[in-house]
């Protein structure tokens, strides 16, 4: 099971940082990445990170502002988001799947519930 947290309201410029624990088992074997989703619209890729944590891959949307990283011993998953704007706010989901590299939905396994974020102008 993985479980979102650290969503929120923030001005845009801002910055959040949210997080996923996983429970029940590890996902130290898995590729973990971050998917956001607005009213109406497909889910969409935000950032994935490798098994080891040695590599990451972005949006072109957040690239630069966004970073992902992972804690093997906390079984989590972070997004630090920089420089917040209000093309950000939506619900943001964590995932973990066994191919790194494939940013789409169908490349991810197991889904958290999400977390909100709302970036104001």
């Amino acid at each position: 099971q993985l479980q979102a947290s650290g969503g929120g309201l923030v001005q845009a410029g801002g910055s959040l940082i949210v997080s996923c624990a996983a429970s029940g088992r590890t996902f130290n074997n898995y590729v973990l990445g971050w998917f956001r989703q607005t009213p109406g619209k497909e889910r969409e890729f935000v950032a994935g990170i490798s098994r080891s944590g040695a590599d990451t891959l972005y949006a072109n949307s957040v690239k630069g502002r966004f970073t992902i990283s992972r804690d093997r011993v906390k079984n989590t998953v972070y997004l630090q988001m920089n420089s917040l704007k209000p093309g950000d706010t939506a619900v943001y989901y964590c995932a973990a799947g066994l191919t790194f590299g494939v940013p789409i939905q169908g490349g991810y396994a197991y889904w958290g519930q999400g977390t909100l974020v709302t970036v104001s102008s």
